[in-house]
């Protein structure tokens, strides 16, 4: 049956082929180009460890979620705990991170999604509003403020005029459907999405709804200035089984966290995140003069957000306010010398009252702890960019970063005399880089970064319910080096990063014997390591049954230890940092048939991994292949779209997004087995 089935897909997919040639044309590609440091520039030259991914490449991964393709990036690392519980890092960040995203700066339209409290709620984006990502490696102050690990900026404004209906489902009762609009017109371009996905998800007590809208309007009322405006309303519900214990997880690896003893389990006590968002942002841009440009936006997040867990019932509300302003000099173009400079300055405030519980199996009860945080975080910049002639280019610039809190007792609070500030010092966060074009083709690149993250909120007053207001940010000083070669039509692209990063008071994440989190200052890290990403485009033609074939690689190497680190007695130094794996390896293979047919594997494979910074638990390594077979043709102007996929096609048995530090070794978070999902659109 199965020889059958292929034998008809093959004579298919020949046929539609053949069926569709076209004569042979020269192709022309189009250059790469990165917009993070405000101007268009090529991807080959720019001075920067920085990674892009398009909307096509978004389109050929996985349709639940961003976590494939982010994952063919070296150095970024994406996991899920469970769906729709995720967390990101770039060049190890996850000993942060129980959940989401920490010490990584993002922004969405050019608005800052991270808020003042340094929490970023990811996981309300749905993967089909986004149509561009540029990922910059590394700390970098210069136009971003506070951040430790990287930047992440997220776009949604597609290229092309189009509309979209997409329908997808798949295994363990996943379902999606979204709808997209892009129009523009000679002043004013827009876009409109909307999305619903749910999922019952692989374990016991895992399911998943998400509404998501959004919306991105852009009006260019005059030939030197516009006006932008783009928000989103997001409604995300996730349960949360919890973490298993190294029996618990070979015995039924699909179990939520049972009841042990008095403590009661996932399902008796309904554990889950409730989050309602709204996030909105306006920015107006004008050339007031020859050579000048002034930007400046104002945004804002309303978030709801509620955890029942195993020991509490956590709830928070949280608003958000944002101003950023700068202003851009650009000298008039000239062979032999060009600068550009800008400078700014960018404030957030955000105000959290948090409200603590008892659980009573999914119900709060009575009041345990009852605070307001206000954060503020502020940070002035400038950045001079120079060009000298066709080969010299030279990025000096800093940011002065200004942070502080405030905490007191809501009236509820049981606990009276909880109130105080904190004022962190001032910090600077310098930039020089320099890259060096050989030829067009063969570029050198040098970087000296210092690196800044302040405590968040979700930190100084973890699940312990206890104001922490002594934790220290973490920073430290970046040295790295990068080469870039490409051969002409770029049939091949060779990116390499190698990197020394010496982090002081590291934020670690621990667990108390309740279960709950808590954060202390680990000391020094030492994290030196080495990213390569190799793309080659082995094929690429306009007529024959094989149009083209992508073939791209990302390895990652990773030395990171603790240098001074003692707790109590125990003295970790020398231990490897928990939550990253010294290697990782992904690979994926896209297969253009025609116009008709694409096919796209994706390889990933992850070393083993300390689980605590004792070093004595590990996780183990597994190998990932994902696989997605697209069909489409057209239909007058539409265009049919059917896509089926397969995603851990091994079966492996595997634990992703392991909780770092745990009580009583659950550390485990079981991954699906082998599912498959299937998707059908339309555009037109």
């Amino acid at each position: 049956m199965i020889k059958k089935l292929l034998i008809f897909c093959l004579s298919f997919l020949t046929l539609n082929c053949f069926a569709q040639l076209k004569p042979d044309t020269l192709k022309v590609l189009e250059e790469v180009t990165v917009k993070a440091y405000l101007s268009e520039q090529n991807l080959i030259s720019i001075p920067a460890s920085v990674s892009v991914i398009n909307q096509k490449q978004i389109e050929r991964s996985s349709i639940n979620s961003l976590l494939p393709v982010l994952n063919t990036i070296s150095g970024v690392k994406m996991e899920e705990r469970s769906p729709g519980s995720y967390r990101i890092s770039i060049r190890g960040s996850l000993l942060r991170s129980p959940f989401g995203v920490r010490n990584i700066k993002v922004y969405y339209d050019d608005f800052p999604l991270t808020d003042a409290g340094g929490n970023t709620y990811i996981n309300l984006i749905d993967q089909s509003a986004v149509k561009n990502i540029e990922i910059l490696k590394g700390p970098d102050g210069s136009l971003f403020g506070a951040n430790s690990g990287g930047v992440i900026l997220i776009k949604t404004q597609a290229k092309t005029d189009e509309t979209s209906l997409n329908f997808g489902g798949g295994s363990y009762g996943y379902a999606r459907q979204n709808f997209s609009l892009n129009k523009s017109t000679k002043n004013f371009e827009f876009n409109i999405n909307q999305a619903v996905q749910i999922a019952d998800g692989y374990r016991d007590h895992s399911q998943l709804k998400r509404y998501f809208f959004q919306t991105q309007e852009k009006w260019k009322y005059s030939e030197k200035a516009s006006l932008k405006f783009s928000g989103f309303y997001s409604d995300l519900g996730y349960e949360t089984p919890g973490g298993l214990n190294p029996a618990q997880y070979e015995a039924n690896p699909i179990s939520a966290r049972p009841r042990v003893g008095n403590t009661p389990g996932a399902v008796e006590q309904q554990a889950g995140i409730y989050n309602k968002t709204f996030f909105g942002g306006l920015a107006h841009e004008t050339s007031f003069v020859k050579n000048w440009k002034h930007v400046i936006s104002i945004s804002g997040i309303n978030t709801n957000f509620e955890n029942p867990f195993i020991t509490n019932y956590e709830k928070r509300k949280e608003n958000s306010f944002a101003l950023r302003s700068y202003f851009e000099y650009k000298n008039q173009t000239n062979k032999n010398f060009n600068y550009q400079w800008n400078t700014g300055w960018e404030y957030q405030n955000t105000n959290t009252a948090i409200r603590n519980y008892r659980n009573n199996q999914g119900t709060p009860t009575t009041i345990i702890a009852a605070d307001k945080i206000i954060n503020q975080l502020q940070f002035l910049f400038t950045r001079l960019a120079i060009q000298s002639g066709e080969h010299l280019k030279a990025e000096v610039s800093t940011s002065l970063n200004l942070a502080k809190f405030e905490y007191e007792g809501l009236p509820e609070s049981t606990n009276k005399s909880v109130f105080g500030s904190q004022k962190l010092e001032n910090q600077w966060m310098p930039r020089l880089a320099l890259s060096y074009l050989f030829t067009n083709d063969i570029v050198m690149r040098g970087i000296i970064s210092r690196g800044y993250s302040i405590p968040t909120t979700a930190e100084i007053r973890a699940s312990d319910a206890k104001i922490n207001p002594d934790l220290k940010p973490e920073s430290g000083w970046n040295y790295e080096i990068g080469f870039r070669a490409r051969t002409p039509f770029e049939s091949v692209n060779l990116d390499i990063a190698l990197f020394s990063y010496q982090l002081d008071n590291a934020i670690v994440r621990r667990v108390n014997a309740n279960d709950q989190d808590f954060f202390v200052n680990a000391g020094g890290t030492s994290q030196k390591g080495i990213e390569l990403t190799i793309a080659t485009n082995l094929l690429d033609q306009k007529t024959g049954f094989i149009k083209s074939i992508d073939f791209n690689n990302a390895f990652t190497f990773n030395d990171f230890t603790f240098n001074d680190y003692v707790v109590g007695k125990n003295d970790f130094s020398g231990n490897l940092l928990t939550g990253v794996p010294k290697v990782n390896l992904n690979s994926n293979l896209n297969i253009d048939f025609c116009d008709t047919f694409n096919l796209f594997v994706q390889y990933q494979y992850n070393g083993k991994t300390s689980l605590n910074d004792a070093e004595t638990v590990f996780a183990g390594e597994y190998h990932l292949i994902m696989s997605k077979l697209n069909w489409q043709t057209k239909i007058k102007k539409s265009v049919l779209n059917l896509n089926f996929g397969v995603d851990n096609l091994l079966n492996q048995k595997y634990s992703l997004g392991n909780d770092l530090n745990a009580f009583g070794n659950r550390f485990f978070n079981t991954a699906a087995n082998r599912n498959y999902f299937v998707g059908l659109g339309v555009r037109f």
